[in-house]
């Protein structure tokens, strides 16, 4: 297996052996890994062993074909898509194949990840994977197995289950897995879904902040095929009502100044407030957030049927999609969503514009829109909306996929929970990320939303309208009603998760 090739002697060194051999000599040298790998020290000239011995041509690199015939002399059966997505997920020079320091790269990263999950499913610490661990952990998951199902799966991997194809595992019969099986199985085989990953590091359905862009969550196999999913659907629903509700007033105002301030009418935080107050009473402050918490399921069941089905044509049969995969799907399953509701949208913004006794209700708000100013003006604003939905979610999950990884590769040594402090952290920073950059293009939105029920106001297009306000407000003029719209994402991201992971108990989902 791998772990006999990693631990012969090597007849040629690899491309830096001086330095190896030099490091190896000292008798303070260890495995830079720790002993990953195969345990013992000389870490990188093992590698090189087992780089030759996977390199069948001998050109110095690694391509689909060489992994597939110097696996199958390991004993060891990869699909071809398999060992494609190992190129692909290693290969940094795009060269179709993997060169030495690519191979040693992969697989620091990816045998620390697979560590991580060995941490995660050792419930009792004792460095062994038994099968009441097992039963746990899929529970976890959303699977519920029996301790004699669990036990073959100990024995044996069966094709469906997230380790892999079907192969044996626990090579000496204890009923347990130690770690140099668990290394041993997995190292060259594309695990890029770590389920305990996933599980600690959900996003969108958690960090609600109102502005319906998020990339919907990967669900697991299991979470799908159980019902999990819908689970978590609801609970990120019920919190994101909870905490818009909450948070409702700063949104108001936000749209007030978005459409009324300006270099004349310098409408400040409190003074909005109390513009607010002194016209409609405390109860104005709420006014469009009804429609904005009746538009959550919707948006919410409309985008994740639409993700679900566009996973499949990005191109990825992988349960859980790469970076650039998850911004195509999510952009355009967002896109597809806010189409679907958009009248919606228009309705919030005219109700949170509305003065006292203007409209009775959302019905009569929206059959006067459509006896005034027709059909169309339910599509008022609609194509600086799709535009912002790229540069939104793009920043949005790109800061937070980083954030993630960085904390992973720093401080991810025995467990792959980052704690609630950082899960805000990080939400909080790449939502605040993700609305500077978009931010523009939601004022014009608001303000072609809001342009009928203005009086004597121009109807303006997009394009035209960006600039006018550059032109009479200058740059600054495009970010109106900013500093109340960043108040309220600390608090919505924190009530949202607070509410969230109490909804998830009370609906049955099963904690990590």
């Amino acid at each position: 297996m791998v772990s006999s090739v990693l631990c012969r002697c090597v007849a040629s060194p690899p491309p830096d052996a001086a330095a190896a051999a030099s490091s190896a000599s000292s008798p303070a040298s260890v495995d830079p890994c720790g002993g990953a790998v195969c345990g013992g020290p000389d870490h990188r000239l093992r590698l090189w062993s087992l780089f030759q011995t996977l390199d069948v041509n001998r050109d110095g690199g690694l391509c689909v074909n060489d992994l597939a015939v110097g696996l199958r002399r390991l004993g060891l059966h990869r699909t071809e898509g398999e060992l494609r997505k190992i190129v692909q997920a290693g290969d940094k020079d795009l060269d179709g194949q993997l060169d030495f320091e690519e191979f040693v790269h992969y697989l620091q990263d990816h045998e620390k990840k697979l560590r991580l999950v060995f941490k995660s499913l050792d419930k009792k610490n004792d460095g062994r994977i038994d099968s009441q661990e097992i039963v746990q952990s899929l529970r976890d998951l959303g699977v519920k197995i029996s301790e004699q199902q669990a036990e073959k799966i100990l024995k044996r991997i069966r094709t469906g289950h997230f380790w892999g194809p079907v192969t044996y595992m626990d090579k000496n019969g204890t009923m347990t897995i130690d770690w140099n099986e668990w290394r041993d199985y997995h190292l060259l085989h594309p695990v890029e879904n770590i389920p305990e990953i996933i599980l600690y590091w959900k996003h969108s359905t958690i960090f609600d902040v109102g502005e319906n862009l998020t990339v919907p969550d990967e669900f697991t196999v299991e979470e799908r095929q159980t019902g999990m999913w819908w689970r978590h659907l609801v609970a990120g629903g019920g919190a994101g009502a909870v905490s818009r509700t909450c948070t409702a007033p700063l949104d108001r105002l936000k749209v007030l100044m978005q459409v009324h301030a300006s270099r004349t009418n310098n409408m400040c935080i409190v003074g909005g407030f109390t513009q607010m107050i002194r016209e409609g009473g405390a109860r104005s402050l709420w006014r469009g957030n009804g429609i904005n918490v009746i538009k959550i399921a919707p948006e919410s069941a409309i985008k994740f049927m639409a993700y679900e089905q566009i996973k499949r044509l990005v191109g990825s049969d992988q349960e859980a999609l790469r970076i650039h995969e998850r911004l195509v799907a999510g952009s355009l399953a967002g896109a597809i969503a806010q189409s679907s509701i958009y009248p919606m949208e228009v309705l919030k913004t005219r109700m949170a514009l509305r003065t006292t006794g203007q409209y009775s209700g959302m019905l009569d708000c929206a059959r006067k829109i459509l006896a005034r100013e027709g059909m169309a003006a339910f599509y008022k604003g609609y194509v600086p909306n799709m535009l912002g939905i790229i540069p939104y979610a793009g920043i949005d999950l790109a800061v937070y996929e980083t954030l993630k990884n960085a904390w992973l590769q720093r401080y991810a040594v025995n467990s792959a929970d980052p704690g609630v402090f950082v899960l805000l952290a990080c939400g909080t920073m790449s939502s605040t990320c993700g609305q500077l950059a978009s931010y523009p293009l939601a004022l014009v939105r608001t303000r072609m939303q809001a342009q009928a029920s203005i009086e004597g106001a121009p109807q303006v297009t997009m394009s035209s309208l960006f600039k006018q306000i550059l032109q009479t407000e200058g740059a600054f003029g495009l970010y109106r009603g900013l500093a109340p719209n960043f108040m309220k994402v600390i608090p919505a991201v924190s009530i949202s998760y607070v509410v969230y992971e109490n909804l998830k108990i009370t609906l049955g989902v099963q904690s990590r």
